[in-house]
């Protein structure tokens, strides 16, 4: 089976564009074949005019891929010796790495670690780190894989903001993958999701659920217990509380359904909702994964 199939994709200059998929979809495969590491047995990609499995200087010079799992900084050395092995492989002044470095770890709060031995950062600090390092050289091609796995929710909002910052100030074009969709959600106006090699929808996210829901939601609140609403005239009912019920819907029968609630004793609200996209989402690769 191949791991990539049929790929057809294109990223203009300063995009940030979210990769989803299902573990196995092809997605971080993608980014090491675009970023050179992994040569494919057919096909062509063009990264910045190189095509990148040549690895030529230049193209090298240009681009940063950073894997969340990957450790790129000396485990036992402090980043900031790390960062001056990748300062004197790119050639970079002593007094531009310097700027850089300060700039970025200001941003980052990381400031007092420098000289702290990697071994001994959090989860959330060591990637800080690895953010810095994969910046110092000021690629114009980015590619992240799971930058934010694991950390604490502070760690993810601190990490997002500054590439929301950076990325744009700096006209970086990015990939990012994540698990987490509130990374996505916050980062990327554009989203190409993956799945068994093949892409399956490249647009906005908030097409994704109109796309592939196939349902809506009628939320429906009463002034005391909710009546039972069992029965295929309702739809299904996904949702219930006390004083409220959650019904999925196809969106054809959303106007019947809707006139029905109406005649409801006690109804005090009714609400049409699309479906979660991050819902959408998982059933989508749950029942792919078959």
């Amino acid at each position: 089976m191949a791991a990539v199939d049929g790929i057809d994709l294109e990223i203009g200059a300063g995009e940030l564009v979210g990769f989803l998929g299902p573990n196995g979809a092809g997605k971080t495969t993608t980014l090491k074949m675009l970023s050179g590491l992994l040569h494919p047995s057919s096909g062509s990609a063009r990264v910045l005019g190189f095509t990148p499995w040549e690895r030529e200087t230049d193209f090298r010079r240009q681009i940063s891929l950073l894997l969340g799992q990957k450790n790129q900084l000396a485990w036992d050395l402090p980043a900031r010796e790390s960062f001056e092995l990748n300062r004197a492989i790119y050639g970079i002044s002593r007094a531009a790495a310097r700027e850089t470095v300060e700039e970025l770890a200001t941003l980052l709060e990381v400031g007092g670690l420098m000289d702290k031995p990697v071994r001994e950062l959090s989860l959330g600090e060591r990637m800080k780190m690895e953010l810095i390092a994969a910046l110092l050289h000021g690629p114009k091609v980015l590619f992240l894989d799971e930058p934010t796995l694991g950390l604490d929710i502070v760690s993810q909002h601190r990490i997002r903001d500054f590439l929301r910052r950076v990325v744009a100030e700096k006209g970086i074009t990015t990939i990012l993958t994540s698990h987490y969709l509130q990374d996505i959600e916050s980062l990327c106006r554009r989203v190409v999701i993956i799945d068994r090699g093949r892409i399956i929808h490249d647009g906005p996210l908030a097409e994704v659920g109109r796309k592939f829901s196939g349902h809506k939601q009628i939320v429906l609140r009463f002034s005391g217990k909710p009546p039972d609403l069992a029965g295929a005239e309702w739809g299904e009912i996904s949702g219930r509380d006390e004083a409220g019920v959650r019904l999925r819907v196809e969106p054809g029968r959303i106007k019947e359904v809707s006139r029905r609630a109406l005649d409801l004793p006690g109804l005090e609200d009714i609400h049409i909702e699309a479906v979660p996209v991050e819902e959408v989402i998982r059933k989508l690769f749950t029942e792919n994964k078959s």
